[in-house]
């Protein structure tokens, strides 16, 4: 369906694992070992927070990632402490760079990776759930869009375990309610500007990949040759849809029915939604 990663830590060019790293995003575009597709080339997006502690900046495109000398350029010349990235694998929503990820409201940003299942028929019940306020800012036709804004309405920028949980279960209801035995199926990232929240979740419990980095100083006694290594901060931390190199311990699974939050002092995990 799609691949994404999120990066927190200390400032860094995005292209360092955006374009550069063995298995980097721009790689899995093109062959995605994990995903449900093995290319995923319908279009992409860039979003990352500047360091003035301003809202998040996006760069949408349609083109294929591994075509786009744009991104190229942008990954290579900013730098972030906390940025998302995400190619897009579509469903059925058309390809236009109002249906790229991530997505942005004031300074929350959310992409996703997976479906709700039979999304035509479920639509016009779930998009009416959307808070009358938020509905004008719904710019595209996927239906990650529109459970990004459901979650917002169901408080999402109060607590966001809470606020995307009550969404994913409105979900599941209208969803059976129009016969479809498993509703949903995800990975989702969010953020505010300081902390990531990265969910593995789906109604059938065989959710998409979901991982996230080892501690990196940790990393660096055991490869003390790995010159790349040497690129990140003490408190360098990625969550991504599959591992970025084949590194043995570089990468951390994250179990079903989860949620990994990292703020300023480290990992968390936490369970989210048992299986319905």
């Amino acid at each position: 369906m799609c691949r994404w990663l999120a990066y927190s830590g200390e400032a860094l060019r995005p292209s360092t694992v955006v374009l550069d790293s063995q298995h980097s995003l721009v790689a899995q575009s093109l062959r995605s070992s994990l995903g449900a597709e093995t290319v995923n080339g319908d279009g992409f997006g860039f979003g990352w927070y500047p360091d003035d502690g301003s809202e998040p900046a996006l760069f949408h495109s349609t083109e294929p990632a591994w075509n786009d000398r744009n991104l190229r350029e942008l990954t290579r010349s900013i730098r972030s402490s906390l940025f998302f990235s995400h190619v897009r694998a579509a469903t059925s929503a058309p390809v236009q760079q109002t249906n790229c990820h991530p997505f942005r409201y004031e300074n929350w940003m959310f992409m996703h990776n997976g479906s709700i299942a039979q999304f035509h028929k479920v639509k016009r019940d779930l998009t009416f759930a959307v808070d009358p306020s938020l509905y004008p800012h719904i710019l595209g036709t996927t239906d990650s869009e529109v459970l990004f804004h459901l979650a917002l309405t169901f408080g999402l920028q109060d607590d966001p375990v809470a606020g995307l949980g009550a969404a994913i279960r409105h979900v599941e209801e209208v969803g059976r309610g129009h016969g479809l035995r498993f509703p949903m199926q995800s990975t989702v990232a969010v953020s505010d500007g300081s902390t990531v929240w990265a969910f593995r979740y789906s109604s059938e419990g065989r959710s998409r990949t979901l991982f996230h980095s080892a501690d990196v100083p940790t990393l660096q006694a055991m490869y003390p040759d790995a010159e790349r290594l040497k690129l990140f901060g003490p408190r360098a931390r990625l969550l991504v849809s599959e591992p970025l190199n084949d590194l043995p311990g570089a990468f951390i699974e994250v179990p079903e029915s989860t949620v990994a939050i990292v703020d300023s002092s480290g990992y968390h995990h936490r369970p989210f939604l048992p299986v319905a």
